[in-house]
């Protein structure tokens, strides 16, 4: 069996990489941008960071906002019909998971006419023709949707999520900067980095884990863990730690894959437009409990790169508890609720969780699992 490494092709990095974009884009002779970003974005001027670089180098641009924090079906085809009336020959997505996602699905219909119906890109596909040339600008420290493949789109009519994997969607350049972030409110810092932490350790026991995955996972543990309190507070040295964390872990988890907590997640964004964040960062420690049997001794180096001492001297008992006490810790200490009360209904369970072993995420999980169990995990959050 071999394993496959998808990686996006370049990336700028640090304080300013913003300025990058003109210089990417005036080399390969782009002549306008379809620039993606949310109304929030625009109306408190984040999105001006990136117009303004543009105007300084004389390069045209057409904003595009008709986005949701969980995109839909909905976002996307309105997108695709406004970036073909744009006459745009490449793509700026700048924001988080919604105005990315939403670029990698135009991005993909665009050059793939046969794939307009957009639910045929749900799961595993391999389309023909590479995605339109994006260069994607993350605002938040999350999702890290700028190096994976990976995005997903909200079926209202069914009430679910469905997550999209194609190498062929990856955007060709990513530009994280840590300004682009300082505007997030302590609240979405939280849940964000949370979500990157989920994605670090997911990806770290995945079935699909391995050596040169578990490199870059553990990597971004121990960033992530180092980074989010201090990113909250909105300490510049923070930003920038958690802007590079994010990106690790997805440089891991878009290849190997994630488990239930994702699992999970999903339907609750789909069904009460819960902030995805949020939901990972509630059921993570739960979940690390109910998979801590199948993970073998990662736990212990879990731990480790969340700061915890003398896990070479700890039983395994011993060193599982405290990986999953730090986690909960971190949860505590950014501000994410402790449960699921208030978010999700108990007559609602059973759908949640079809709805979650439906998901394309469900196979990756370390522990075999069934609708049962996740019910009952679902259950004990309320």
């Amino acid at each position: 069996m071999s394993n496959r490494i998808v990686l996006n092709n370049i990336s700028h990095h640090g304080k300013g990489a913003v300025a990058e974009i003109a210089k990417e884009a005036q080399a390969r002779g782009f002549k306008k941008a379809f620039l993606c970003s949310d109304p929030d974005l625009l109306k408190f001027g984040v999105t001006k960071r990136v117009t303004a670089v543009l105007e300084k180098n004389n390069l045209a641009y057409e904003i595009f906002s008709d986005l949701k924090a969980n995109p839909t079906i909905a976002n996307v085809q309105n997108a695709v019909e406004a970036f073909k009336k744009s006459g745009a020959d490449y793509i700026i997505a700048v924001g988080g998971g919604s105005s990315i996602d939403t670029s990698k699905a135009v991005s993909i219909i665009a050059n793939n006419p046969s794939f307009a119906d957009v639910r045929s890109l749900e799961g595993p596909v391999q389309t023909p023709r590479k995605s339109v040339f994006t260069i994607a600008v993350p605002t938040t420290a999350g999702t890290a949707a700028e190096t994976t493949i990976n995005y997903v789109i909200t079926d209202v009519e069914k009430s679910r999520k469905f997550v999209c994997m194609d190498p062929n969607d990856i955007p060709d350049i990513a530009i994280i900067d840590p300004d682009m972030m300082s505007s997030m409110p302590k609240g979405l810092t939280a849940a964000t980095g949370m979500d990157a932490l989920t994605h670090a350790i997911e990806g770290y026991i995945t079935k699909g884990a391995w050596r040169l995955t578990d490199m870059f996972h553990l990597t971004a543990i121990e960033i992530i863990a180092n980074s989010l309190r201090k990113a909250v507070d909105n300490i510049p040295e923070g930003r920038e730690g958690m802007a590079l964390g994010q990106y690790i872990a997805g440089m891991g988890y878009s290849n190997v894959g994630l488990g239930i907590v994702h699992s999970m997640s999903h339907p609750l964004g789909a069904v009460y437009d819960t902030p995805h964040g949020i939901a990972n960062a509630i059921i993570l420690p739960t979940v690390m409990e109910y998979n801590a049997e199948a993970t073998g001794d990662k736990y212990k180096y879990i731990a480790k790169a969340m700061g915890v001492e003398g896990t070479e001297s700890m039983a395994v008992a011993e060193y599982r508890k405290a990986a999953i006490e730090a986690v909960k810790q971190l949860a505590v200490d950014v501000g994410i609720p402790a449960n699921l009360k208030g978010i999700a209904k108990r007559e609602d369970l059973d759908f949640l969780a079809e709805s979650a072993y439906a998901d394309a995420c469900r196979p990756g999980n370390p522990r075999d699992t069934s609708v049962a169990d996740i019910k009952a995990l679902f259950e004990s959050l309320l």
